[in-house]
């Protein structure tokens, strides 16, 4: 999981670098600025979310066991449900999307406690 979880954390972050950027210039012009901020939020949480399956990639060469694996594939699912869900929003303007929103936060919190429980037990 080490491996994987470094590699997927890395190429979120790639990835939320170019949303911001994105986000930054192309679609300064194009957004209302409702719906530019959703999408900023979207780059945002991705990036915090990216740096968190790297802590995930940590610990897993340091805490081996299911809830380090949890919390990475959480953080990922969180990614795609939370962030992507907001991103399609921004950039379809379809309200209807950001009913995904909450499950990838969830996700997300999942994945805080998961690691949070492998620092604490170790496993």
């Amino acid at each position: 999981m080490e491996r994987t979880f470094l590699a997927l954390g890395a190429l979120s972050a790639a990835i939320s670098v170019g949303a911001g950027a994105f986000g930054a210039h192309a679609l300064r012009t194009r957004l209302p600025e409702d719906l530019l901020v959703v999408f900023e939020t979207g780059a945002r949480y991705q990036m915090f979310h990216a740096l968190g399956l790297v802590a995930a990639a940590w610990a897993s060469g340091r805490f081996p066991g299911p809830a380090v694996a949890w919390a990475g594939w959480l953080f990922l699912a969180g990614t795609v449900l939370f962030s992507g869900s907001l991103y399609a929003l921004a950039l379809t303007g379809v309200r209807g999307l950001g009913a995904v929103t909450p499950l990838g936060g969830v996700a997300f919190i999942a994945g805080w406690v998961a690691l949070a429980a492998a620092a604490l037990r170790g496993t």
